[in-house]
């Protein structure tokens, strides 16, 4: 139990690393090709940070753990807000870029009510995984042409300039392998200790598994929100969030379709409420206060205890 649990610190400071790196190669590289920051962090820092949801779900799928696969994205969309966002606005009020409020946050709370009106049985097939994925596909490329247009994003932030474009490169190939690498070591320890304590499969994907697979999201969006770069911070959470609905759960119904009984109303009802509630936060004054971080963080800590006791 004692290496299991070195292992987890020390996949903690891999992460943090991996994390700084890449906020500052797609930082950096977002100014030099003309991109917002905004943006960077809603597609590649957002997607980048979302990998080992993706492996981890995949795999347990075709492996025969539905629990395990549906939970890990529930838990880490519900993490992603109430965590990582309460965690990053205690630390910096974050400002809300009006764009969020008009197309992605919007995004991710459809893809939110898709997901519960398809999944109300326990069952999601493949037909919902390509649907799901076609829709990650076509907000992808929306975003791009957005980009490509040079579409003005209120409140972008100084980013300081590394010494060249290939150094940025170096840092973002650099940061996902030591994000996805943590994330790896984390989770299989984590879940090592996790059967040890004898927690089921579904509790594990909503807590251990959802949040080792989002440290990455946590460690890049608290090192943004130290640096006061808050487009990335809160971008990375809804970019992600949108990911794992729609890229994760799409690919991985696609490829084996999930049927588990073992994810509940309340835990749908969580997810879909915890969407909801972020919209007025972000509307009042266009920024996340401390105070309304703390709110995040609680409700986080009260589902948790739930799902344990």
């Amino acid at each position: 139990m004692v290496i299991p649990v070195l292992l987890v610190v020390a996949s903690l400071v891999v992460l943090y690393f991996g994390a700084d790196f890449l906020v500052k190669g797609s930082s950096s590289l977002a100014v030099r090709f003309g991109i917002s920051p905004l943006v960077v962090g809603l597609t590649v820092v957002a997607f980048g940070t979302s990998a080992p949801e993706l492996l981890v779900s995949v795999q347990s799928a075709l492996e025969s753990n539905p629990g395990i696969a549906v939970g890990n994205v529930m838990g880490s969309n519900i993490f992603n807000v109430c965590a990582i966002l309460g965690v990053s606005a205690m630390i910096y009020p974050l400002r809300v870029n009006p764009r969020l409020i008009r197309l992605d946050a919007p995004v991710m709370l459809v893809a939110t009510l898709l997901f519960v009106g398809i999944f109300h049985n326990g069952s999601f097939g493949r037909w919902a995984g390509i649907l799901f994925f076609a829709g990650i596909c076509a907000y992808m490329v929306y975003c791009v042409y957005k980009a490509k247009r040079g579409e003005s994003v209120e409140g972008d932030e100084e980013i300081k300039l590394t010494k060249s474009w290939m150094l940025d490169v170096v840092l973002v190939i650099a940061g996902f392998a030591l994000l996805v690498w943590g994330s790896g070591l984390l989770v299989d320890n984590a879940v090592i200790i996790a059967q040890a304590l004898g927690w089921s499969e579904a509790v594990i994907g909503l807590t251990i598994v959802a949040a080792g697979t989002s440290m990455p999201e946590l460690a890049t969006s608290v090192v943004a929100a130290l640096k006061k770069r808050t487009d990335i911070a809160i971008g990375n959470v809804i970019g992600s969030n949108i990911f794992n609905l729609l890229a994760v759960l799409g690919l991985t119904a696609t490829i084996a379709p999930v049927e588990t009984n073992q994810i509940n109303w309340t835990d749908m009802l969580v997810m879909l409420g915890t969407s909801l509630l972020l919209l007025p936060f972000m509307r009042t004054g266009f920024k996340i206060g401390r105070g309304e971080g703390v709110v995040l963080f609680v409700i986080y800590i009260a589902y948790t205890l739930y799902l344990i006791v």
